[in-house]
C-alpha cells in the first residue's frame, strides 16, 4: 500500500514508445492469439489428467513431513535465484537482460515440472505438492529475491527506476493457482468416483497432452521473433541454465538423503519454471523499449528447459525398458 507513489511513478515513466509498434511485434502478438486458447485447454486436460495420479493419503504424508518439500522450497527459491544472479554476473549482461534472467529464476515451477515427473516415475504427489506451494509462496519470495538482487544488477546503471517498475503480479499468480487446483482436485474425485476411468484418463491425458503441449511450445517459440537475433550470452545461459538447476536440484535432493524418485522430481520442479509468469511480469513493468532485450529470454528459457527434459525422459525411458528386459519383466 505504501508503494502506490513508486507504482504511479513508474507508470509516469514508463509511458513512451507505446505507439511504436513493430511489424515482430505485430506477428508475436498474432501468434500468441493464435495458440493461447489451444494450449490453455491442453494444460487444462493434462493437470486433470494428472489430478488422477494424486494419492490424499500420501499427499498428507508429505504435508505432515514436509523434509522434501522443504529441500524442493530451498532449491527453488535459494538456488535458482543465486544461479540466475550468478550467470548474469558471470557473462557480465547488461541490466535489462540481466533482470529477465533474474526474474525467471525467481519464478515458481509450472506445470511442465509435473509432466516431467510423471514420464519419469517421479513422486507425482510432491511434484503437484510442490508446483502449488511454490506457487503460493511466491508471492512473497520472488518480491524479496527481486529485492536481494535487482541492486546489485543495477549497480552503476543511471536508470534507478528499474527497480521500481519490477511489481509481482499477484492477480496473476492468483489465478494461476486456482487454474492448477480446481482441474487437479476434478482428476482426484474421478480416481476416486471412477477409478477404472481415472487410468483411461490419465493415460490418454498425460500422452496425448504432453504431445500436444510439446509441439505447440516449441512451435510459438522457434516462431516467436526476437529471441534468436539476442546476444548469444543471452542464448548461452538459457540453454546452461535449466541444466544448472536440474542438476543442483538433483544433487541436493541427494545430499539430504532423499529417495530416488524424490531426487528426480525435485530435479524437475528446480529447473523448470514458469516462463509465463516470467514474461508476464516482464510485459506489466517494462515497455516496448525494453522489452525487446528481455523478451528473449523467457522464450529461450522454455524451449531448453524443454530439451533437456526430453533427453532425461528418454534416457530414463531407454533405462527402465533396459531393466525391465534384463530382468525378464513384461509388464
Amino acid at each position: 500500500m505504501g508503494n502506490m507513489a513508486n507504482i504511479q511513478k513508474c507508470e509516469n515513466s514508463t509511458i513512451g514508445n507505446e505507439n511504436n509498434v513493430s511489424a515482430d511485434d505485430k506477428f508475436n502478438e498474432r501468434i500468441m492469439n493464435i495458440v493461447s486458447v489451444p494450449l490453455y485447454a491442453i494444460l487444462l486436460l493434462i493437470v486433470i489428467s494428472l489430478g488422477c495420479t494424486v494419492d490424499l493419503k500420501k499427499l498428507w504424508c508429505h504435508f505432515k513431513r514436509p523434509w522434501g518439500l522443504a529441500v524442493g522450497l530451498v532449491c527453488q527459491f535459494a538456488l535458482m535465484p543465486l544461479i540466475a544472479f550468478t550467470l548474469a554476473t558471470s557473462f557480465h549482461l547488461k541490466y535489462a537482460p540481466a533482470i529477465a534472467v533474474l526474474v525467471m529464476g525467481s519464478c515458481p515451477g509450472g506445470i511442465l515440472s509435473n509432466v516431467m515427473s510423471y514420464w519419469t516415475d517421479g513422486d507425482m504427489d510432491l511434484s503437484i505438492f510442490m508446483t502449488v506451494f511454490s506457487t503460493i509462496l511466491a508471492t512473497g519470495l520472488m518480491p524479496l529475491n527481486l529485492f536481494i538482487y535487482s541492486p546489485l544488477l543495477t549497480q552503476g546503471v543511471n536508470d534507478t527506476r528499474i527497480l521500481c517498475m519490477i511489481e509481482v503480479p499477484y492477480k496473476h499468480i492468483g489465478i494461476a493457482l486456482v487454474s492448477l487446483i480446481i482441474p487437479l482436485l476434478f482428476g482426484i474425485f474421478i480416481t476416486r468416483k471412477w477409478p477404472n476411468l481415472s487410468k483411461i484418463l490419465l493415460k490418454a491425458g498425460a500422452t496425448v497432452g504432453s504431445v500436444l503441449f510439446l509441439i505447440i511450445s516449441v512451435t510459438t517459440s522457434v516462431l516467436y521473433r526476437g529471441p534468436w537475433n539476442a546476444d548469444p550470452s543471452l542464448l548461452i545461459i538459457g540453454a546452461i541454465n535449466p541444466l544448472i538447476g536440474y542438476a543442483a536440484g538433483f544433487i541436493f535432493a541427494v545430499i539430504f538423503q532423499q529417495s530416488w524418485k524424490r531426487c528426480r522430481t525435485i530435479a524437475f520442479e528446480t529447473g523448470t519454471q514458469n516462463g509465463h509468469l516470467c514474461t508476464t511480469i516482464l510485459l506489466l513493468a517494462f515497455k516496448s523499449g525494453k522489452r525487446k532485450s528481455m523478451f528473449a529470454y523467457p522464450f529461450i528459457y522454455i524451449l531448453f528447459q524443454i530439451f533437456h527434459g526430453l533427453i532425461f525422459i528418454a534416457v530414463f525411458q531407454i533405462y527402465k525398458r533396459c531393466w525391465k528386459w534384463g530382468h525378464g519383466v513384461t509388464a
